[in-house]
């Protein structure tokens, strides 16, 4: 959905005046301040007495309205400066997989004051709390829900106060240049080989579903799985829809390649991503076949990684 003009002018006009930073401090030029609801029930309130103690030229009223008017203004100044100062800097962001939860963390610090009450999030409905100490720091998870792959870039981060009254409300936008790799969702399913692999080979050295070399047992039903594989005299004795799942050849190379499976292009990266975790978790050697990419049959925490940032980047830019 596009944004509308107002939107942009305004993300545009933030961005001048308030430019992204893997870290920075809230000063006077980066916080805007304006009343709360409660503050400007407040203010009426002030301007009915006022005309209250004018009517009856009483002089207590006086006193009793220039008194909470002062408490108002000494208001407007601890707002503002329970913001000021205070440095967030990005540390960190977590990769994830589409549908859950992203962590990005954020640290909260001030050489000079402390800081009561300091509300950050990207949603009004999702705002934490957290207290910064004078010369300490403070790091809070915050976390988003991506629905695509790819680089997940959460935009401008609300900081604000409302301490100490709650009549006045301090707050700022900051891009602090967050960015996660978001993973396909792994889904499971058959795995096809590559034309020209020979699935009728000796035994102990053919490919093919889940794996033909040690049958494993019976596991629930998943979309996506091949009816092939289907247990049916578990099904008629009424033990519900069961799997024949099999362990994978640990001996020879396999290759996972785009080009065999069926399916849109994130059905297909989503079978991969399956294939590559299975693999991975069970110390099988694997390539990894993408129009464009390819990587070479290897094993190990950074050829997992590898190869999901290829499954996550396909089609986007790096």
């Amino acid at each position: 959905m596009k944004a509308s003009p107002f939107r942009r002018q305004w993300s545009a006009w933030l961005d001048r005046r308030i430019p992204a930073a893997p870290s920075m401090v809230l000063h006077q030029k980066r916080i805007f301040i304006l009343p709360t609801r409660q503050g400007t029930a407040f203010g009426v309130s002030l301007v009915l007495m006022l005309l209250a103690a004018i009517n009856y030229q009483n002089s207590l009223a006086y006193g009793l309205t220039f008194l909470l008017f002062s408490v108002g203004v000494v208001t407007i100044l601890h707002t503002y400066r329970n913001l000021a100062g205070l440095r967030l800097t990005a540390a960190g962001s977590a990769t994830a997989f589409v549908d859950e939860p992203v962590r990005f963390r954020v640290r909260l610090d001030d050489d000079s004051r402390a800081h009561q009450a300091v509300a950050i999030g990207w949603r009004q409905e999702d705002m934490q709390y957290v207290d910064v100490e004078a010369g300490g720091a403070s790091e809070l998870d915050l976390f988003l829900t991506s629905v695509k792959r790819g680089w997940l870039r959460p935009g401008r981060l609300r900081v604000e106060s409302r301490f100490p009254l709650g009549l006045m409300v301090a707050w700022s936008w900051l891009d602090l240049e967050q960015k996660a790799l978001i993973y396909p969702k792994p889904i499971p399913g058959d795995l096809l080989l590559p034309a020209g692999i020979d699935t009728d080979a000796e035994e102990g050295s053919r490919t093919h579903g889940q794996g033909a070399d040690d049958f494993l047992g019976l596991r629930p039903y998943q979309p996506g799985d091949s009816r092939r594989r289907l247990d049916w005299k578990a099904y008629s004795r009424g033990q519900g829809l069961l799997v024949r799942d099999f362990a994978m050849l640990t001996g020879s190379d396999l290759w996972l390649d785009f080009s065999v499976l069926d399916g849109d292009v994130e059905t297909r990266l989503s079978q991969l991503c399956h294939w590559v975790l299975a693999c991975s978790a069970k110390q099988q050697r694997f390539g990894l076949r993408l129009p464009g990419t390819v990587l070479k049959p290897d094993t190990g925490e950074a050829h997992q990684a590898a190869a999901l940032k290829a499954l996550a980047l396909f089609g986007q830019p790096s």
